[in-house]
């Protein structure tokens, strides 16, 4: 993980590739396409002579180019060469629009092996889009990302420390800890309930207090009892659940960014009630 990156000098937009893809994504997803894709022809062969090759180019050449097919040579390494400078130039939608269209027409079996390796990547590089059911689609939105840039931005001490923490061991390319990242979410959580109902304890047991310090509706305040409960037992020590192999990227960011939205709305409401206050975190 990069200097900027451990210490909070990126943002989560910046952090979790939303409208942007880094080399690193661009170079992996190519070396998907290659391996997957490209590798399977020979570097040597003609389109005259593999009808399957021949098919899958001038599908890109006639839908996805929207190309003449007289423009499309005869020579496999001409073209690639020619794929390879368009995706490497083309903006950060286009290389999304591009694995999708090989993924839709993929030229051979192993299909589904293409699509396992892009997600791979994906997650591994932290981008917002995932394959789901052959399309590109978007797995983290604007709404959440400005969430935590948000709590970020308001955060001070223990509190941002912790969800800072929570956003490096997500994003981290190359060993995410999506465990932790869980514990630390909730870690910022416990910091500034309890700085806001000036006792110490367990998220557990402070949240009930929070409910009038603030004016939390019992809802509010169940519902995130509740979502503690995933991560502890009744005494407060982390529960075995986080040891489960079931837990991934989803279940760390939907911590992070439901961590992050309330955080956000304990600040404004602690604002509200006392227009003096500043961040006591």
């Amino acid at each position: 993980m990069k200097f900027s990156e451990r210490y909070g000098y990126k943002s989560a937009r910046e952090t979790i590739q939303i409208d942007s893809i880094s080399v690193e994504l661009r170079n992996s997803l190519w070396s998907v396409v290659k391996i997957n894709v490209w590798d399977r022809f020979s570097s040597n062969a003609s389109l005259s002579y593999s009808s399957q090759l021949r098919a899958f180019c001038e599908k890109l050449w006639f839908y996805y180019f929207k190309r003449p097919l007289d423009t499309l040579t005869d020579e496999w390494a001409n073209v690639r060469v020619d794929l390879r400078k368009y995706f490497f130039g083309c903006e950060w939608f286009d290389v999304y629009d591009f694995i999708e269209f090989i993924a839709g027409n993929f030229p051979h079996s192993g299909r589904a092996q293409f699509i396992k390796a892009c997600n791979s990547v994906l997650e591994t590089e932290v981008s917002a889009y995932r394959f789901v059911n052959g399309v590109i689609s978007k797995i983290t939105d604007e709404n959440e990302i400005a969430e935590i840039d948000l709590a970020l931005d308001k955060a001070n001490g223990p509190v941002r420390t912790h969800l800072q923490r929570a956003l490096e061991l997500l994003s981290d390319r190359t060993s995410p800890d999506y465990r932790n990242s869980i514990k630390e979410s909730i870690s910022a959580v416990e910091s500034l309930v309890a700085t806001t109902v000036g006792e110490k304890g367990t998220l557990g047991q402070l949240v009930k207090k929070l409910e009038d310090e603030i004016g939390l509706h019992p809802a509010l305040r169940n519902a995130f009892s509740s979502l503690y409960g995933y991560t502890s037992d009744e005494d407060g020590i982390r529960h075995a659940i986080l040891e489960s192999s079931t837990v991934g990227f989803d279940e760390a960011k939907f911590f992070l960014v439901t961590c992050s939205a309330f955080l956000n709305f304990v600040q404004s409401k602690v604002a509200t009630s006392d227009p003096t206050s500043s961040s006591t975190t």
